[in-house]
């Protein structure tokens, strides 16, 4: 008695499934490149031209013949803005800089704590007063901006420090990250802090901040930059030229008699250089706290 085998018949399919693979994996890369380099060409384009202008004339800036950089560059660019005796370009990098940093120390001081008092500390009205913090996310800022700057200007603020940081200390949309970040920290870690004789400010500052240090390094590089790029409300609070932030003092080089081309992209490429650095800086805290930005509860 003979038994007969099946016939197994090669179709392939094995040996042509990890080509198909390979090649789709290749192309895929291929495409992720060339969209990654396109998408980089044209995020880079406005900085060379902010350096291109910078560094040539102003009939280079205007004229007809367009040159991809100019022929006679002209170093001396550089140190116009801190050379005009119509503005103050230093010092108001300076107001910059000081307002910025204050206005993020305070930011991260108070929404972290109101975040983490809505997220932990048990109260009746807890949810109340998480629903009012939202509630100011729909108010337009105009609204506020005349009430506020009767405010400021009674308590004598104007063309200080106080009145162009501790008005905007308090931010709904930051509290409300910090609220959502803190619902998804390990209770266990808090619980173990209370045990070891730990309020809950001891908790918050011993336990939970050196761990929550990536995310506060992200919203600091957000709230920065915001308080470096703001211009309406140290417009009008910074009356005095001496109390002028940089955004303001780049526009007064643009008045309805002239227009004074190079030292504006001069002045702009100089005033995003510690913009630059804070974001070089903290570019790996900022990755990582983004990463964890998810919204929780």
């Amino acid at each position: 008695m003979t038994t007969t085998t099946p016939e197994v018949r090669k179709t392939g399919t094995s040996a042509t499934r990890p080509r198909r693979s390979r090649r789709g994996g290749v192309m895929s890369s291929t495409g992720l490149y060339i969209g990654t380099g396109i998408a980089a060409f044209l995020f880079l384009v406005p900085f060379y031209l902010l350096v291109r202008n910078a560094l040539s004339t102003d009939p280079d800036i205007t004229g007809e013949n367009w040159k991809f950089f100019p022929t006679d560059i002209q170093w001396s660019n550089i140190t116009e803005p801190f050379h005009d005796t119509t503005v103050d370009f230093g010092q108001s990098m300076v107001n910059s800089l000081v307002v910025g940093t204050l206005h993020t120390i305070g930011t991260l001081l108070v929404c972290s704590l109101a975040g983490y008092g809505l997220a932990r500390i048990p109260y009746r009205h807890t949810n109340k007063i998480f629903y009012a913090v939202l509630f100011t996310l729909m108010v337009p800022a105009a609204v506020t901006f005349v009430p506020s700057f009767v405010l400021v200007s009674s308590l004598g603020w104007v063309d200080s420090y106080r009145g162009l940081i501790i008005p905007g200390l308090f931010s709904g949309f930051t509290c409300f990250l910090f609220r959502q970040y803190f619902l998804g920290f390990p209770r266990e870690l808090e619980e173990a802090a209370r045990v070891d004789g730990l309020g809950y400010w001891g908790a918050y500052w011993r336990v939970v901040v050196p761990n929550s240090l990536n995310f506060f390094a992200a919203i600091a590089t957000i709230t920065f930059i915001n308080g470096w790029n703001a211009f309406l409300w140290p417009l009008v609070i910074g009356q005095d030229p001496s109390a002028w932030t940089v955004q303001v003092a780049l526009s007064s080089y643009m008045t309805n008699q002239t227009v004074n081309y190079h030292l504006i992209f001069m002045a702009t490429a100089i005033s995003i250089l510690p913009l630059l650095f804070v974001f070089l800086f903290l570019q790996r805290w900022l990755v990582q706290g983004i990463a964890q930005t998810g919204i929780k509860g």
